[in-house]
């Protein structure tokens, strides 16, 4: 029988700050922008803001509204993830096999290695031990026979929570909950759902498989399956890297092409250097667009060769962004590089001067820990008219 455990930290970037800042414990800590923020969305809010009604996604400005007295912070993200990485290193002491899902939770499959330990709870307390002493921090943890019912577990005794579901309790355990606890089930689905009287797992369990897939599809096939505690799928440990990218929110929003590109050719710095120190190369460029609507694209070309140039990769981008456009303020610009190959197979198709031009700035730029020598496109631009065709 699997033995699955997913841990989940309890609200991370808040707690990270009450744990640096005593001051703050206790108090209702809000991640995600100053107070006076127009366009912050809350990344985390402690258990103390929770009780006002405020939650992740939510614009800081309706957070002010159901928590005046709160203490709201921009962030800092590489302190945030950098306290990541110590926790995944604990997972890795405890298992071989970690699929990581997020900044701060993960599944471990422990099947074999709980028998190192008396019981699933002494395993569990394990854990939540350990990742304690590394990071003065707390997680909720679930332990069950799947992915599916083992995150159902780690949320529901949060904080600091430690549920075990045995395979023998899953189904009696599932019966009462919400049918939106099951993956898959939206708002959407849970009001057509609704429209046949099936509010709980419970109601869900009595429908047939085929009812279930007429009604919606392969997905019905899942829902079947999820509503009886049955997911088959096993721990992925995520071992490649799948894409290196950066985005930026602008705090106004932009219109001008001369901006965009300038943007542009920074957020491509970052990539470059963060593509070469992994000694990688990749054949799609893909940028993305938010309007001040909250719209999105993303537009993507894939190039003959890998590659791992920024004049190469800003050229392509830039490209994109030039056919995609709109007329529209843009309130978010990215770009990422994906179906990455290893710099060995790569390097074939490398132009020397260039390789070697790279290697140097990249070799001042570590050094300083900083952009002392850069490309012109990464200079501030004079204004111009909106939207006006730039070189590249």
């Amino acid at each position: 029988m699997a033995v699955i455990m997913h841990v989940d930290m309890d609200s991370f970037f808040a707690s990270i700050e009450q744990r640096d800042r005593p001051e703050l414990r206790g108090k209702p800590v809000i991640v995600g922008g100053l107070r006076d923020s127009k366009r912050g969305v809350v990344s985390t809010c402690s258990y103390e803001a929770r009780k006002y009604g405020v939650h992740s996604a939510m614009p800081i400005a309706q957070a002010v509204k159901l928590c005046p007295h709160g203490i709201f912070l921009p962030g800092d993200h590489g302190k945030y993830a950098a306290v990541s990485q110590e926790i995944r290193q604990v997972f890795y002491q405890f298992s071989p096999v970690v699929e990581i899902i997020s900044i701060d939770e993960a599944f471990l499959d422990m099947t074999g290695c709980e028998h190192f330990y008396d019981t699933l709870i002494d395993l569990g307390k394990a854990i939540k031990d350990r990742i304690y002493e590394t990071v003065s921090l707390t997680a909720s943890v679930g332990i069950a026979p799947n992915k599916f019912t083992a995150k159902l577990a780690s949320e529901y005794r949060k904080p600091d929570g430690l549920v075990i579901i045995n395979s023998d309790e899953v189904e009696d355990w599932l019966v009462p909950m919400p049918v939106t606890k099951v993956w898959g089930i939206g708002e959407k689905t849970a009001r057509a759902l609704a429209t046949w009287q099936i509010h709980t797992i419970g109601d869900l369990r009595r429908c047939s498989q085929q009812f279930l897939i007429q009604q919606f599809g392969k997905q019905g096939q899942s829902l079947y399956l999820l509503a009886r505690g049955i997911d088959p799928r096993p721990v992925l440990p995520d071992s490649e890297t799948k894409s290196i990218g950066r985005e930026t929110t602008f705090p106004t929003d932009v219109t001008e092409i001369t901006k965009l590109r300038q943007v542009l050719a920074n957020l491509v710095a970052d990539v470059g250097i963060r593509l070469r120190r992994q000694e990688l190369w990749g054949r799609t460029i893909t940028i993305k667009l938010r309007y001040s609507d909250f719209s999105t694209i993303t537009r993507s070309t894939t190039v003959p060769e890998p590659i791992d140039n920024d004049d190469e990769i800003f050229a392509t981008a830039y490209d994109l962004l030039q056919r995609n456009i709109q007329r529209r303020p843009i309130r978010l610009l990215g770009i990422s590089v994906s179906q990455l190959t290893s710099f060995s197979q790569a390097s074939l198709f490398a132009d020397p001067r260039r390789e070697k031009l790279t290697e140097l700035m990249d070799e001042l730029n570590t050094r300083y820990d900083r952009a002392v020598i850069y490309k012109g496109r990464q200079l501030q631009p004079r204004s111009s008219p909106p939207h006006e065709k730039g070189s590249t």
